[in-house]
């Protein structure tokens, strides 16, 4: 399978509107953690996104809130605000063995090492590999587009992660965001590089 090297804005808004449809755990606690990372760790590849309450002031950079792990049935949203350093989730980001796929995630391993004191090994960059198979727009919408053929959203993006409940639309926004970057990297797989 090959793909085009880039789509435009009409292209795109023509494709189907998807979103994460498995079941998204909202993790608040240390025991919903320990629980997440036993099904987390027994997957080979996992997506990977972290989202930040916005600041509208320029220089201003707020702790991460969320990250996200997702499998392509379940999605994890680790409210990182609240579980703040944890030991098992340390060992899944920094395992070799669990392959952990993003896009554009150096801003999200740093805000990541912040708050857990741990090294990030076993990452993939989707930005880094999608050259390989001829593939010249970057970001996850537009890769979504061209590897997926579907369309994402992005209207949580600058919502407010720190809030005290994440409503269902950031549930589903960041759930999204972490499973589709998993997607494009087991399609990318199944194709040739150019």
């Amino acid at each position: 399978m090959t793909f085009a090297s880039h789509i435009e804005p009409d292209e795109i808004n023509a494709l189907p509107l998807t979103s994460f449809s498995g079941a998204i755990h909202v993790i608040n606690t240390r025991e919903e953690a320990d629980s997440a990372v036993k099904i987390l760790k027994r997957h080979r590849f996992i997506g990977f996104d972290t989202e930040t309450r916005p600041t509208f002031k320029k220089g201003n950079l707020n702790p991460v809130s969320l990250l996200q792990l997702s499998t392509q049935k379940e999605a994890f949203l680790f409210r990182l605000n609240k579980l703040g350093n944890h030991a098992g989730l340390c060992r899944i980001l920094s395992s070799r063995n669990v392959i952990k796929v993003g896009a554009a995630i150096h801003e999200d391993i740093r805000s990541v090492k912040n708050v857990l004191t741990c090294e990030l090994n076993g990452i993939i960059d989707l930005q880094e590999i999608v050259k390989n198979y001829g593939i010249e727009n970057l970001g996850v919408k537009k890769l979504a587009g061209i590897v997926l053929g579907i369309r994402i959203s992005k209207s949580q993006q600058l919502s407010n992660w720190d809030a005290e409940e994440l409503t269902e639309a950031q549930q589903s926004y960041a759930a999204t965001d972490a499973w589709v970057t998993l997607g494009i990297y087991l399609k990318l797989r199944q194709s040739e590089k150019k």
